[in-house]
Parts: structure tokens; sequence; C-alpha cells
């Protein structure tokens, strides 16, 4: 990969996540590659290709919206992971189907069809409300306890 490609896109991705005042995903994402990796080779390498192939040259010229961007390669990885719905949970805790791009304030979860899996996350507002913290602890992290 393009060694100025790929500064050119964080620089995209960093200055839009300034101007939103969200929280940077690149780490969930890496995260998930890993454990991809472990799991399915095949899938890593298709989601390495759409970061190398699709994510980074679309942000760096301009053609796709950083944060969209981002959040469509989150997706993607969550896809290759497990099959299921995706969906968006407001500030309130309601859930409705996922429809791209989300608002900065929803967090954004993928639901594997197997529901012995826990959830996987695509998208986290920059400060979650009680009710969003209280689902992801549950359907991501698997609590089934509230810290007081």
């Amino acid at each position: 990969m393009d060694d100025e490609l790929k500064k050119t896109a964080d620089e995209r991705f960093e200055a839009a996540l300034a101007e939103a005042g969200a929280r940077d995903p690149r780490d969930f994402y890496r995260e998930r590659l890993r454990e991809l990796k472990a799991r399915d080779e095949e899938a890593y390498l298709t989601g390495v290709r759409h970061y190398e192939e699709t994510l980074i040259p679309r942000v760096a010229s301009g053609d796709a919206d950083p944060m969209e961007a981002w959040e469509a390669f989150g997706l993607r990885i969550a896809e290759l992971t497990a099959d299921g719905r995706t969906v968006e949970i407001d500030r309130t805790g309601l859930a409705a189907a996922y429809e791209p791009p989300s608002d900065p304030d929803t967090l954004v979860l993928h639901l594997p069809s197997d529901r012995k899996e826990k959830a996987i996350l695509v998208s986290l507002p920059a400060d979650l409300s009680s009710a969003q913290r209280a689902t992801y602890d549950l359907l991501v992290r698997g609590k089934q306890t509230l810290e007081g």
C-alpha cells in the first residue's frame, strides 16, 4: 500500500473525526480484524483487501465521506465475522434497523444470527447514554450486572 495514500486518508479521517467530535473506531476494527484472522483467514484477507483497495483510496481521493467510509468498513468486517442483522440504538435505548450513514449519537451493532455470539460493534458515539451503555455492556461485553 502506498504510504502517501494512507497518510492522506488518515489525515482526512482525523479531520472529519475532529469536526464531528466523534470517537475514533480504528482500534475496534483492528481488534475485530485480529479476531477474524484467527477465526477465518479468507474472511480476514477479504477485509484487508477492502481496506487497501476500497477504503483508503476512496477516502484519500475525496470520493467518499471519511466517516461514512469507515463506518461501512466496520460493517463489512462485522458481516465477514457473522451472518446477522445490523441495528442502531438511539440515546433512549430504542433499536431500529440500520440505515447508513448513522447519526453520530447512535450506537450501531451487528447482531449475529447465532444468539450464542456477542454483538459486534460497528459504530460507537463519543458519549454513550445510560441506555446505550447498558446495551453495549450486555450485548457486546456480555456483562449482566450493572456497575454502581
